[in-house]
């Protein structure tokens, strides 16, 4: 359903009525209160985890608000930006949506104008967590006489989380999805800083201070669970792997693709491919599909007028081209935390040539899927998509394929689903035994 064909009511914007779903009524969070705060980001990776977050709360029966903050000042309620993020979101179902952001006098704000000197210098952490903390949050939402849960995404978003949950006893969930001052280490390169350059302790030291505040710390990857149990050993952890919606199964076709949205890590490992890959099979026709087409434009321009047959931009379906694919190549070569792109591309059944990277944080042996080829260089990646070009005319049982399977098992909305219930379920039960302070009593680490 269109975000543009239902109407304001206060703050938010409503949606489709969790209460007339049959499902509500013998769920287990029937009658509580969820309100999910994400970033106001759309066409990535974090947008369809949030997507399966929402869908998971009101499966489970939870009325379900969802709060979009923005990550840039003036990007408030009513602006262009809000505009284009319901434009980009209409698949984020909810009981009640809300958009939030920073007005653009609050530049001036004294904290705000100390995070964009660091900023010169290669610090976005800081920047954010105080673009957070300036936002104007919907009065309905501060209203609200009852909220069971609240279940943040990204540590710079525990400020709205703090302000929004105020003398309320109810638990605070935090879904850290990666260790983010790795993410912005990685960036530094890519954008022009002062010297000296943000360290990577300094990043982390901000992002472990902004985590200690929630009660439970949910974590998507194993790499990174197993890093954050050691960071704040006196927290408790939960490792619950992400669900995405899976694409479309289908007998496959000609086509290889890419699929990648613009951001940095996939600049990298794509420019990789392009210059290290392609040269080994110039005969081989690549399909790159997704907006990441914008940051060759702007990073790398020669680069992407060398190849720019190849890059096809934004399609409006992407189920088709994953079913109509004869193989998903995976060139990921850079950063942290799990790879959406890579769940996504499990759920197609399609046989796959992938970097070992592209398998981070699954806690799966890859080798032994027998759907997908491990290239850990240039010529081996060449090679397995030749091979596989070859036998582009075989037809497979992909809904049965190891890949397929592995994505229901780990990564499906089911799997997801349970795993949310078992830890939340005994949350909203016992909330009022709970501290609310930021930490929770003992030390415990659980796997969904």
């Amino acid at each position: 359903m269109s975000d543009r064909s239902v109407n304001y009511v206060g703050a938010g914007l409503a949606s489709t009525d969790g209460a007339a779903d049959p499902l509500h009524a013998a769920a287990p969070l029937h009658g509580k209160t969820v309100v999910l705060i994400h970033p106001a980001w759309h066409s990535c990776g974090s947008h369809k985890v949030f997507v399966m977050q929402a869908q998971a709360y009101r499966t489970l029966g939870a009325k379900l608000l969802a709060l979009a903050i923005a990550d840039f000042p003036g990007h408030v309620r009513g602006s262009r930006a809000h505009s284009a993020y319901l434009d980009g979101s209409q698949d984020l179902q909810a009981d009640r949506r809300y958009f939030a952001g920073m007005p653009r006098n609050a530049v001036f704000a004294r904290a705000f104008l100390r995070s964009l000197k660091d900023w010169l210098h290669g610090d976005y952490a800081t920047v954010l967590v105080e673009t957070i903390k300036l936002a104007t949050l919907p009065i309905e939402l501060l209203e609200l006489p009852e909220i069971d849960l609240i279940h943040c995404n990204h540590f710079f978003c525990m400020g709205a989380a703090l302000k929004l949950r105020g003398n309320r006893g109810c638990p605070i969930l935090l879904d850290t999805h990666d260790l983010q001052a790795r993410q912005y280490v990685l960036r530094q390169p890519g954008f022009w800083t002062l010297p000296p350059a943000a360290t990577y302790e300094a990043m982390l030291g901000l992002e472990l201070a902004n985590m200690n505040a929630a009660d439970v710390l949910i974590h998507l990857n194993a790499e990174e669970a197993a890093s954050f149990d050691q960071l704040l050993p006196h927290k408790r952890h939960a490792l619950i792997f992400p669900a995405v919606e899976p694409v479309s199964v289908g007998r496959g076709g000609s086509d290889i693709i890419i699929v990648a949205s613009a951001n940095y890590p996939n600049f990298l490992g794509i420019s990789w491919f392009l210059s290290e890959v392609t040269p080994h099979i110039p005969d081989v026709p690549i399909e790159i599909i997704g907006n990441i087409d914008l940051e060759f434009r702007r990073r790398a321009p020669g680069l992407f007028r060398a190849h720019a047959a190849m890059f096809k931009g934004y399609v409006r379906d992407l189920h088709k081209a994953y079913a109509d694919a004869a193989a998903v190549l995976l060139p990921i070569t850079g950063g942290f935390g799990i790879s959406i792109k890579t769940i996504e591309a499990l759920s197609g059944g399609a046989p796959l040539v992938a970097t070992p990277l592209a398998f981070r944080g699954m806690d799966v042996d890859p080798t032994k899927l027998a759907n997908v080829s491990l290239a850990g260089d240039a010529p081996s990646f060449a090679a397995a998509i030749r091979q596989i070009k070859a036998n582009a005319t075989v037809l497979e049982n992909r809904v049965n394929s190891d890949t397929r399977r592995l994505y229901e098992r780990m990564f499906s909305p089911l799997a997801y689903r349970r795993a949310l219930g078992a830890l939340v379920e005994p949350l909203v039960e016992d909330k009022q035994t709970m501290q609310c302070n930021g930490s929770t009593e003992g030390k415990a680490f659980t796997r969904f």
